[in-house]
C-alpha cells in the first residue's frame, strides 16, 4: 500500500508544494514531478553522483534522500545554479577544456565543483581530484575536468 504525504520546499529559488509518495527519492521528485532533468539517477546508491543536488546549501545525492526529508528544505539543481549565472564561469571553463562529452556526469562535476570554489581558494590537480572522487566519468578519464575546475579557480582566485 503506498503513503503519500504533503510536501513544501523551494527548489531553485521557487516555492513548491506537492503531494508525494513517501519512498520517493529527491531526484525523483526533481525529474518527474517538477521535469528539472539535469540530475540523473544513475546507480541509486549514491556512489556515482549523477543525482548530485544541493539541499540546504550542502551538495547531497538525490538518490539517498527521500522527497519527504526535503520538506521545508531549499533545494537547488543544475538548472538553478545556471540560471542564475553562479556556474557559467564552470561551464564556459567545461567547454573550452572539453570536460565533457557524454554530459551524464556533468551537472554532479558542475555541482561538486561549485561547492570547491566556495572554499574560496585554488586547490591543486590532487586536491580537485579527490574532491570529485565521489562523481564517476566514464568517458573523459577526468584529465579534462581537472583543467576546466583549475581553469575557474585561476579566474577566481588568478594565478
Amino acid at each position: 500500500m503506498q503513503e503519500f504525504a504533503d510536501i513544501a520546499l523551494t527548489v531553485n529559488g521557487d516555492a513548491v508544494a506537492r503531494r508525494v509518495e513517501t519512498r520517493q527519492h529527491l531526484v525523483d521528485f526533481l525529474r518527474i514531478e517538477l521535469g528539472l532533468t539535469g540530475s540523473h539517477l544513475g546507480c541509486e546508491h549514491g556512489v556515482c553522483g549523477a543525482c548530485t543536488v544541493r539541499v540546504d546549501g550542502a551538495v547531497v545525492r538525490g538518490c539517498l534522500m527521500l522527497a519527504v526529508q526535503a520538506d521545508g528544505a531549499d533545494v537547488w539543481t543544475v538548472e538553478g545554479l545556471s540560471d542564475t549565472g553562479e556556474i557559467a564561469d564552470l561551464q564556459q571553463a567545461f567547454i573550452e577544456r572539453n570536460a565533457l562529452q557524454c554530459g551524464y556526469c556533468t551537472p554532479g562535476m558542475l555541482l561538486t565543483a561549485a561547492e570547491m570554489l566556495e572554499a574560496g581558494r585554488r586547490m591543486t590537480r590532487a586536491e580537485i581530484r579527490a574532491f570529485l572522487s565521489g562523481n564517476f566519468c566514464r568517458c573523459t578519464g577526468y584529465h579534462a575536468i581537472v583543467d576546466a575546475i583549475e581553469t575557474a579557480m585561476q579566474g577566481r582566485f588568478g594565478g
